[in-house]
């Protein structure tokens, strides 16, 4: 087999239909665009999105990306993460030093999936109530900032 000898698998090249060249040609006159209407005029048509005057699915559909500007974000920590550090005092400073938080500012809620058995004192934004009658019953403090 060389190069010049390739040849395309018959049928799979079709050539492309050539429209309004006269009526002998079977695609003349009105060029497949059928008689009279919106879409038979030159610069016809409709833009794209239309849906003949019913309300396009862009505008059903809700907004994306909205937010609310009093939206609060947790960092959400077990009481079996916990556990795994190995802190006597939870606070934003020691949760830094262990790298659960990025800055002082993100918020902190405790909740109360897994065991815990370390006597802990915490002072954090929120905290759940199984978390904090689990941290009461090992004898830890809860302080709510």
């Amino acid at each position: 087999m060389k190069l010049n000898e390739l040849k395309y698998t018959p049928g799979s090249k079709t050539s492309k239909t050539i429209i309004g060249r006269g009526m002998a040609s079977g695609k003349g006159k009105t060029s497949t665009r059928g008689h009279k209407g919106q879409n038979s005029r030159s610069g016809g048509g409709v833009r794209p999105g239309f849906e003949g005057g019913q309300t396009p699915l862009f505008r059903r559909l809700p907004k994306i990306g909205f937010t609310s500007p009093n939206q609060k974000e947790y960092v959400l920590i077990n009481l079996e993460q916990l556990e795994k550090l190995g802190l006597t005092d939870v606070n934003h400073k020691t949760l830094i030093e262990k790298g659960v938080l990025r800055n002082e500012k993100q918020l902190v809620k405790i909740l109360g999936n897994g065991t815990l058995t370390l006597k802990v004192n915490l002072i954090v934004n929120k905290i759940s109530q199984s978390a904090k009658q689990a941290v009461e019953a090992n004898g830890g403090k809860v302080e709510l900032i």
